[in-house]
């Protein structure tokens, strides 16, 4: 790559302040408008139909968008028709202010005001580009008369919102803004401040686009910074941004943008828009959320959002997007697996509180995602704590420490071989196959055990490879009494190195489980079993067997 073709088309500020530096984090939600039926909407393949554009305004409603750009109403037919039947049908509440975008050219301005028509309230937003790149290459202009394009499209606005039936807001953009000198685009934006004259009530809206992506993030907040400081009534000003994704880094723009004096924030759901996108509202409004700062916005049913935007755009939202994609909350690596799931213990065990969970910034309820099937998911790379997880959350299987270990090898294993990830029934399956009430090659058929002078004996009748057996053993408790009897009757060097039970279900008839565990000497071979019956004692001898079974004796 021949780099030296490249060079900086940015332009820092004259004296650069960083007062935005000094704050800490975004402490308050801006105001949000979505442009996924404008912007969002040209970057589609194939543009929304009537119908489809319809839908999504409402869900964007029902998220709490009180602003939203419905298109460009010059554009095309679809366009301005989907404006008018916004306002005709009454379909918008008395609470969201629709915003339409206008060049600034008067046949054009013209046709939007026809669009806007009747509207309640309703933000016009003029642009024109004010770039080098743009003055010299496409409009080949001069600084004034890019500026007398501005100035002409705002006194235009001015004089048709005056006569038109409606109640019109004015927005500026001096698109191409991150490559205009600050100077200059300050200069512009004053001339059009001017002619609109805003007021307390009638705030007018200044945009700083990132059309394109030219710098670091913290270049566009001195530029931002610069602008708020030196505006005309900054008080009677609402600075918006509108970043675009071009080096990946819109999400940090718009932050350091809004710890730089903005107040407003056009973006689109998942970051949609032409090139590399928009600046992703979800990920913003989510980042402050997991600073405590309510974002205003509902995110609680992400999911649901993420099918409808899928199926209305025909675009893709990636497993890895921030907060929404399939896979953000997923832990398939053992390490993180285990800390995930002693993270939950110990906030239930808190009773709640403040969200402190290894691996997860936020509470995946949060944006209606669950812990099982989303958070901890199975395979080759899973790990005891993951596995032992699921067992629990899923089918109330309490498995002791060292038995998750073992188990979470010999199931990592079926997907090792499967070359794919389980199910958790998959994961249920191969743990009950392997390790619970085994019958082969000891099968038990009846036991009886009898207790005299501090002592327990059993009596155990089996089948032994298919063959009928009688083995006897005693022992200072009923399990270890049985364990004797397949002790002495195997010629085993094990001992019993651990025993739980509990129950898997509430109630009368309910059934009880129980884990054995055995070890050959103090550091040998190790087997695990488990055993499920309505009677504990019944289940703790299947647990035994199931674990002698498993030495392949």
């Amino acid at each position: 790559m021949n780099v030296s073709k490249y060079k900086r088309g940015y332009f820092m500020p004259p004296c650069p302040s960083y007062d935005w530096a000094k704050r800490e984090y975004v402490d308050k939600a801006p105001v949000w408008c979505s442009v996924d039926l404008r912007d969002g909407n040209q970057a589609l393949i194939n543009p929304m139909r009537l119908d489809e554009k319809v839908e999504f305004f409402t869900r964007l409603v029902a998220m709490g968008f009180k602003e939203i750009e419905i298109g460009f109403p010059a554009a095309s037919d679809t366009e301005y028709a989907f404006c008018r039947k916004l306002i005709e049908d009454g379909l918008i509440p008395d609470d969201v202010t629709i915003q339409v975008l206008t060049q600034a050219r008067e046949h054009i301005i013209k046709k939007t005001f026809e669009a806007v028509r009747g509207a309640k309230k309703a933000i016009v937003h003029l642009y024109n580009s004010t770039s080098v790149a743009q003055r010299e290459q496409v409009f080949k202009k001069s600084k004034a008369e890019i500026k007398k394009i501005a100035a002409e499209g705002a006194r235009l606005l001015k004089r048709l919102a005056d006569q038109t039936d409606g109640c019109f807001l004015f927005e500026y953009s001096p698109e191409s803004f991150t490559g205009t000198e600050p100077e200059y685009a300050l200069e512009v934006c004053n001339e059009v401040l001017d002619i609109f004259a805003p007021t307390p009530d009638k705030k007018v809206i200044v945009n700083l686009p990132v059309t394109v992506e030219m710098s670091l993030p913290h270049v566009y907040a001195c530029q931002v910074e610069y602008m708020c400081k030196h505006l005309h009534g900054r008080e009677n000003v609402i600075v918006s941004l509108h970043p675009h994704n071009d080096r990946g880094t819109g999400i940090a723009d718009a932050e350091l943008g809004l710890l730089a004096g903005a107040d407003r924030v056009e973006g689109t759901l998942f970051g949609n828009g032409e090139r590399t996108g928009n600046a992703d509202i979800v990920t913003l409004g989510m980042n402050m959320a997991m600073h405590g700062v309510d974002p205003l916005l509902d995110f609680s049913r992400l999911p649901e959002m993420v099918e409808a935007y899928e199926r209305l755009t025909g675009m893709p939202v990636s497993p890895r997007q921030p907060y929404a994609g399939a896979l953000v909350f997923t832990a398939f690596s053992g390490s993180h697996q285990d800390a995930i799931a002693k993270g939950l213990a110990c906030r239930e065990q808190a009773g709640g509180g403040v969200w402190s969970v290894p691996y997860l910034p936020i509470d995946p309820k949060d944006v209606g995602r669950n812990y099982e099937g989303d958070v901890i998911r199975i395979n080759s790379q899973s790990g005891k704590g993951g596995i032992g997880y699921i067992l629990e959350q899923q089918y109330g299987f309490s498995l002791p420490p060292k038995m998750r270990e073992h188990v979470g090898y010999a199931i990592k294993s079926v997907s090792d071989k499967a070359h794919r990830e389980l199910s958790v029934t998959e994961v249920r399956d191969a743990f009950i196959n392997t390790y619970v009430n085994v019958l082969s090659p000891l099968e038990l058929i009846e036991h009886t055990f009898d207790k005299k002078e501090g002592k327990v004996s059993v009596a155990m009748r089996l089948l032994y490879n298919g063959k009928p057996v009688t083995w006897q053993g005693c022992g200072n408790g009923q399990l270890d009494a049985a364990f004797n009897a397949i002790k002495e009757a195997l010629h085993l060097s094990y001992n019993i190195t651990d025993y739980t039970e509990h129950a898997l279900e509430s109630g009368s008839g309910s059934r009880a489980c129980a884990y054995v565990g055995l070890q050959e000497g103090a550091n040998g071979k190790q087997s695990y079993g488990a055993g499920i019956d309505t009677d504990i004692m019944a289940a703790s001898v299947k647990a035994l067997l199931s674990a002698v079974n498993n030495l392949g004796v």
